[in-house]
């Protein structure tokens, strides 16, 4: 396949393996906004599950995906804890009526929830090709799902590729991650930021919360320990909990993504055809890894081959300050513009380093004006500036 022209013009010529990294923080040892031979380690094994299925593991997470195609544990071995709640099943598609009472494109009305049919039938359950993953083939009405559950060595996540032939009507597509957690809130992601919502519904306010959005992902955490669901394209969701009455008694807190709807008004081809989706489920993240795996999964890594490493245009010394543009500046003064913004959601102090000469640094709004009371950074020698404020 040939090299775009932008990878050709940075990296040269040549037979040097490259994996060019546009996501605002580093990856495999290849930094934020660069290209360069990727460090690699580990490997995933992938074993026969007892009772049906197949069993990933890395050491860093084991994952068990039973005969029906549905993630059944997914344990974290560093912190020696359980991610998926005791008696549940991830990965699990949920298929609801949808009819609501109004403007079906547009409306989601309470009541789809009193029915579900859970899609635990599968074709096919089968390791992948890769040693690494396990493919997942189910059918329902007249249409087919195939899902493909990675593990990569050295990562802890669980990376659920799924393509969808939907050939359904007015039929409400969810996928489901029941997690052993007990948060009072969870936070879903939204331009720089996120937005922290309730997951009880004590008040009519919280109840009328059933669906809601997020960008790139939903974080729920309790105390010393947190998960994320993190995606490339869908916006949709519901978070749901529930206290057990056997066992351990403790909580469980349900994710569900929404997928595809098909309502017949407007227009009656709506979410027919092939669809494909990318999630992934993080054990153990904060905030911060939640805000990593969230870009990472929006801007995959691209191989090719050059002359050499390429460096990064900009550079910030902290993972909680996100770089999100490096851009020409809009009114053709050959200004370079660099958007960034803090995602933690608290204070930072960040050191910004340009691999360019730069003469003068200007804090600007988001149309590019220059904000004459803004604080100004701080050149910390040559082409560095330091920059501190709070989110």
């Amino acid at each position: 396949m040939p090299r775009p022209a932008a990878q050709r013009a940075l990296a040269g010529e040549g037979d040097t393996p490259l994996v060019f990294n546009s996501a605002p923080h580093t990856r495999a040892g290849v930094p934020a906004g660069a290209a360069a031979a990727p460090v690699t380690g580990g490997r995933t094994g992938l074993t026969p599950r007892p009772g049906g299925g197949h069993v990933l593991d890395n050491g860093l997470l084991r994952v068990e995906i039973d005969a029906r195609g549905l993630v059944v544990s997914a344990y974290d071995l560093t912190a020696d804890r359980e991610t998926i709640a005791p008696g549940g099943a991830g990965n699990l598609l949920q298929l609801h009526p949808d009819f609501p009472n109004m403007w079906g494109a547009w409306d989601v009305d309470a009541f789809y929830r009193n029915t579900v049919t859970d899609l635990t039938d599968a074709d096919e359950v089968v390791p992948g090709d890769d040693g690494a993953s396990v493919r997942v083939v189910r059918s329902f009405g007249s249409s087919r799902v195939v899902q493909v559950l990675t593990l990569e060595p050295g990562e802890r996540r669980l990376d659920v590729d799924t393509e969808v032939d939907r050939h359904e009507t007015e039929k409400f597509l969810k996928l489901a991650f029941p997690l052993d957690v007990h948060a009072e809130r969870y936070a879903s992601e939204t331009q720089f930021g996120h937005f922290h919502r309730p997951t009880h519904t004590n008040t009519s306010w919280e109840a009328a919360k059933f669906e809601a959005c997020n960008h790139r992902f939903v974080h729920l955490e309790e105390p010393g320990r947190g998960v994320a669901v993190v995606n490339d394209s869908t916006h949709g969701h519901d978070v749901t909990r529930t206290v057990r009455t056997d066992g351990d008694a403790g909580t469980t807190t349900t994710v569900r993504v929404s997928l595809l709807r098909a309502p017949r008004f407007p227009d009656p081809e709506t979410d027919q055809g092939v669809h494909r989706f990318r999630h992934a489920l993080v054990p153990g993240a904060g905030i911060g890894d939640a805000v990593r795996e969230g870009w990472r999964i929006n801007l995959p890594e691209r191989r090719a081959t050059g002359a050499g490493e390429v460096a990064p245009l900009v550079s910030v010394d902290t993972d909680a300050v996100v770089i999100t543009a490096v851009k020409p500046a809009d009114d053709g003064s050959g200004d370079v513009v660099v958007r960034f913004h803090e995602a933690h959601g608290g204070r930072a102090r960040a050191t910004l380093t340009t691999g360019f000469a730069a003469t003068d640094v200007q804090v600007t709004d988001l149309l590019e004006r220059p904000l004459a009371d803004a604080e100004a950074p701080r050149p910390a020698g040559g082409s560095t500036y330091g920059y501190g404020r709070s989110s």
